[in-house]
């Protein structure tokens, strides 16, 4: 039976480089599922790779097949942005295990469909002073810095990721990422114990 391993934290919480390292563990034999969006592409991002960029038209046209898994739409200064989960036949549980990064409402839904045996949450906790610092480098580093949507998202996160809804959402392991490779150890573990244990 595959998983679908989901890294879920806050912005800036190290989900996409740890993401990258956790699947350089040959070992684990993990598949990506490259998530959909509408956002802009971000420089040194690659389309297919960290997401497929679709268009309006894309959306409405997978939505009228039936395909569209989760979505997400987030109101933001530059307009609306959609992130969205796509059975677009990526994704055979009967054969292989996965790696996600992921949003508590996207674990849930995709969780919902596949069901609960099918999906392992993996929190990843930081700082908060950590987290905005590393945000407002992030944010520097891009050809044209959106600071006032990265403000947005950091102050959308504590509501997103509340106490309350993580316990909801079944949310108790956590792993806290003060030092990658040792964050990255440790979710390397608990992955491989946890396939061992499904095996």
């Amino acid at each position: 039976m595959g998983k679908i391993y989901c890294l879920l934290g806050k912005s800036s919480s190290g989900k996409d480089t740890l993401f990258k390292m956790i699947l350089e563990k040959k070992e684990l034999s993990l598949k990506t599922i490259v998530p959909y969006t509408t956002r802009p592409i971000r420089v040194g991002e690659r389309d297919g790779v960290e997401y497929h960029f679709s268009t309006e038209e894309q959306v409405k046209e997978l939505e009228a097949a039936g395909k569209i898994i989760e979505l997400r739409a987030y109101k933001t200064v530059h307009g609306i942005w959609k992130y969205f989960t796509v059975n677009d036949s990526q994704i055979d549980l009967k054969n292989q295990n996965y790696l996600i990064i992921g949003t508590l409402e996207s674990y849930v839904k995709i969780r919902d469909y596949f069901g609960r045996e099918h999906l392992e949450p993996v929190y990843i906790e930081v700082d908060d002073g950590v987290r905005l610092q590393r945000a407002l480098d992030r944010e520097r580093a891009q050809d044209v810095p959106k600071y006032a949507e990265m403000c947005r998202r950091f102050l959308a996160d504590s509501e997103d990721f509340s106490e309350e809804k993580l316990k909801a959402a079944g949310i108790e392991r956590r792993f806290e990422n003060t030092e990658l490779e040792k964050t990255c150890e440790k979710i390397v573990s608990y992955i491989k114990e946890d396939i061992a244990r499904g095996k």
